[in-house]
């Protein structure tokens, strides 16, 4: 008497990555996002690797684990993938503080985000 396997919670074509407690703000993290987003893997890659921003190497991660995820786990093709969906979400905010004049304290946030990359196995058109 075994439990039934869970279902997938993605499709059959698609396979996804998830980066938790990244050390940007979501806003920074979302230009990454946007970057990438809708582009065939190969080409999100080189974008990623020649990007100026420091996040950038956290993000080529995340996607190069959706594609070993998509390769290895759910037998796609890695030459037929796209980046579906590429989302931010929030995360913890540390609070944090400085005094400042006149017995103030200036509010220090540091936020935190995390990062979902989603791709897809689309045939090419022919």
């Amino acid at each position: 008497m075994s439990k039934d396997k869970n279902p997938r919670r993605v499709a059959d074509n698609e396979a996804r990555a998830k980066l938790r407690m990244l050390k940007t703000s979501p806003q920074k993290l979302n230009l990454l996002a946007g970057m990438i987003r809708g582009k065939k893997v190969d080409k999100a890659l080189t974008d990623l690797t020649f990007s100026k921003k420091r996040i950038a190497l956290d993000v080529k991660k995340c996607l190069q684990s959706a594609i070993a995820n998509a390769e290895n786990n759910h037998n796609l093709d890695v030459d037929e993938l796209i980046v579906a969906e590429a989302y931010v979400g929030k995360n913890l905010t540390m609070k944090r503080g400085r005094p400042r004049a006149r017995g103030r304290f200036g509010k220090i946030v540091k936020p935190f985000a995390e990062l979902t990359i989603l791709v897809r196995q689309v045939e090419e058109q022919a």
